[in-house]
Order: C-alpha cells, then structure tokens, then sequence
C-alpha cells in the first residue's frame, strides 16, 4: 500500500487569540461588531474553516458570558475592569441615604428573627367556620346598604309635561 499524505491546512490559532488580535487591529473605542472580527480574521489567516461564522459566534458569546468581553450595542470589546459600569436601560435606582441605609439594615435583620413570611394572595377560607350569618333587610331599604339606597346611577325620571293650548272661558 502506497502511504499519501493529505495536505492539511495550516492549523489556525485557537478562535479566543484570534478574537483578541482583531480586537487589537481594530482600535475602535466602542468595540467592533462580529462581522468587523470575521473579515480581519478572514484576511489575516486566509484559510478559514467551513463553519467559521457558526465557530465565531460560539467563541465570541462563551467569551462574553465567561467575562473576558463585553458586548454593549452590538459590539465586543475587551473588558476593562477600571472602566465605570454601563448604565442598563431605564431610569437608574434612587441612591440611598446613610439612615435609609441604617433602617433597611434593621428591617431585613427583623424580617430574619420574625415568623416566616406569609404566603401571597388572600388567606383561605375556614373549612370549620360556621357559615355567616344571613343579613337583616331593613324596612325600605336594600339589603347590604348602609344608606338604604340601592347601588348604581338611578334611574332617570321622565318630567311631567304641560298641557298647551288656549282655555276657554
């Protein structure tokens, strides 16, 4: 048997290396999106495999969750840990005073000590209460009213009309 050797592209660089040169050779301030990263990865290195666009999404979304990047308005920029946070959408929270501080402090060590919390919504109905009393129906007067009227608009009252026309006399 005749032994061929298989021509084998040049191995590239793993996919996080080549991210972080791109990055480099990029220098924009607000980072560069990941079509900016694919074409200097795709002229640097040439030779890219058939998947790349798949494999670059991959590394560049591990790389975001694990830390090493960050992706604000949808670019990928190395992340700086002197640099402020970014503000989120929305109005950002009150800041809180040093005796609101003191007392949310004292409320959340009295929660802690206190009963356990309890549940949400309406408590259940009793199944060994006695039914309730029937209510009383005053003289002229609508059941579960306290002014004796009953609920809602009234109902309009039509006026009386006058009769016109002469008189005889």
């Amino acid at each position: 048997m005749a032994t061929e050797e298989v021509s084998k592209p040049p191995s590239l660089p793993p996919y996080p290396e080549m991210v972080f040169e791109a990055l480099d050779a990029l220098k924009d301030k607000d980072g560069s999106n990941k079509s900016a990263i694919s074409k200097y990865i795709e002229s640097t290195y040439g030779d890219v495999p058939a998947g790349h666009s798949n494999l670059l999404s991959h590394h560049l979304n591990k790389m975001k969750d694990d830390g090493v990047l960050m992706f604000v308005k949808n670019c990928y920029m190395r992340f700086d840990p002197s640099a402020p946070p970014r503000r989120g959408r929305g109005r950002p929270p009150k800041r809180k005073t040093a005796a609101a501080a003191a007392a949310a402090e004292v409320a959340e060590e009295a929660e802690v000590s206190a009963s356990p919390a309890r549940p949400r919504g309406r408590p259940r109905k009793d199944a060994n209460a006695p039914p309730p009393a029937p209510k009383e129906v005053k003289s002229g007067g609508v059941v579960g009213s306290k002014s004796g009227r009953p609920r809602g608009r009234p109902p309009k009252v039509k006026p009386q009309q006058a009769q016109v026309g002469v008189q005889a006399s």
